[in-house]
């Protein structure tokens, strides 16, 4: 609804979501960073100096498996942390019990509970307060706030040097220091509505969706600079989540207008197709055996299941009494997916073996980027949890 908001008033002013009849193709400007296109041709480049490599050079998620708890996060208790949007407050649910066992205040507009690099801190993002509130997952205690403008959503370089804030109403990338949120350097955008992201297996991009004006930017993380730029071929699109799959070669861009998800090249960020899958495409998560991603449709209350090694769609799960699935994750064993019910101001937890629907939980107005915690992985890249 705030989304939506926003993009009416940006319309007013910039054309918001206007762009094209949808048959022509999107125009896409990209420059290549130190050659590094021709070197993924040829094979996997040497990735972001100072990034951990990969578990597996063929799976970016083979560290995500269940129970693969980093001994940094192996002794937290398990939590589920829900920012309500409306309601300026975080829900604490106890997935054992899947009841709200705290409610814990926080600034202006809470969009995203989003894991550090570090894996030792949860950062909520205050976007319209201007502020992080820094929760510690082993007491969940809420910390002082940190003031960090505009703070849509939060991601960070896969060498943990920096955080990368999504100030979607600045129309930024603002670069800072992963732990002291110190400013380092400032990446303004021509785009509306920077949005989600995702890596690329060696560290040296990034892709990021532009809701407001339907784009999509690559990034070059070393030079904290957009080297790539498109309008996707469909008029009024809004893409959302943004989602690598296993094998490293395809991204995926759910799009809540065009209903479905973007299937993308992101070396050659080249014009992608579409896959639909239903109405409000918005959220992707990966299977615990990086084999399925499941993609939220908000706008139908249902969850598609997508072959990432056949790339075909082969279920979908309709929540038994409706909802808006929104945002989200999976559980720490990959038996639960868990999200929130955005337009609900509630939380579904949905069996991942077959679909049925395990719980329906009541939290604050609004709910939106939940964070599963914790999760397999060595380190975090952001949002509600992507762990490499």
């Amino acid at each position: 609804m705030l989304a939506a908001a926003f993009c009416l008033v940006l319309a007013a002013v910039s054309g918001c979501g206007g762009g094209g009849s949808g048959k022509e193709g999107p125009v896409a400007r990209q420059t290549h960073p130190g050659g590094h296109g021709q070197g993924a041709a040829r094979g996997v480049p040497q990735g972001l100096p100072g990034m951990p490599p990969l578990l597996d050079p063929n799976d970016v998620y083979a560290a995500d498996r269940p129970n693969a708890l980093s001994p940094v996060v192996r002794n937290f208790p398990s939590r589920v942390y829900v920012p309500n949007t409306e309601s300026d407050t975080v829900s604490v649910i106890d997935p054992k019990t899947y009841k709200v066992i705290e409610t814990i205040p926080v600034g202006n507009q809470p969009q995203h509970v989003v894991p550090s690099w570090d894996l030792k801190t949860l950062w909520v993002n205050n976007d319209r307060g201007h502020t992080l509130t820094p929760i510690d997952p082993a007491t969940g205690k809420a910390g002082k706030p940190v003031d960090v403008h505009d703070p849509y959503n939060l991601y960070f370089t896969p060498d943990g040097k920096y955080a990368v804030v999504m100030a979607s109403m600045d129309r930024e990338l603002v670069f800072r220091d992963a732990h002291t949120m110190k400013r380092m350097k400032t990446e303004p955008v021509s785009c509306l509505g920077v949005n989600h992201a995702d890596f690329s297996p060696d560290g040296r991009y990034f892709i990021v969706s532009c809701e407001f004006s339907g784009e999509l930017l690559k990034v070059d993380t070393a030079r904290m600079k957009v080297i790539g730029q498109q309008k996707l071929p469909f008029d009024g699109a809004m893409p959302q989540d943004v989602k690598i799959a296993a094998d490293g070669k395809t991204w995926y861009v759910a799009d809540m207008m065009a209903d479905g998800v973007w299937v993308l090249d992101g070396d050659k960020f080249t014009e992608p197709w579409l896959m639909p899958t239903g109405k409000g495409a918005h959220g992707l998560y990966v299977s615990r055996d990086s084999k399925s991603m499941y993609i939220s449709n908000r706008g139908e209350g249902s969850i598609s299941v997508l072959d990432l090694a056949t790339r075909k769609l082969v279920k979908k799960w309709e929540l038994p009494d409706g909802g808006s699935p929104d945002m989200g994750g999976v559980s720490a064993d990959g038996k639960e997916l868990w999200l929130s019910g955005r337009y609900n101001s509630e939380v579904y937890v949905i069996d991942t073996n077959d679909g049925h629907q395990i719980a329906r939980i009541p939290v604050g107005a609004g709910p939106h980027g939940l964070a599963v915690y914790p999760q397999p992985g060595r380190y975090s890249l952001g949002h509600t949890g992507i762990f490499r």
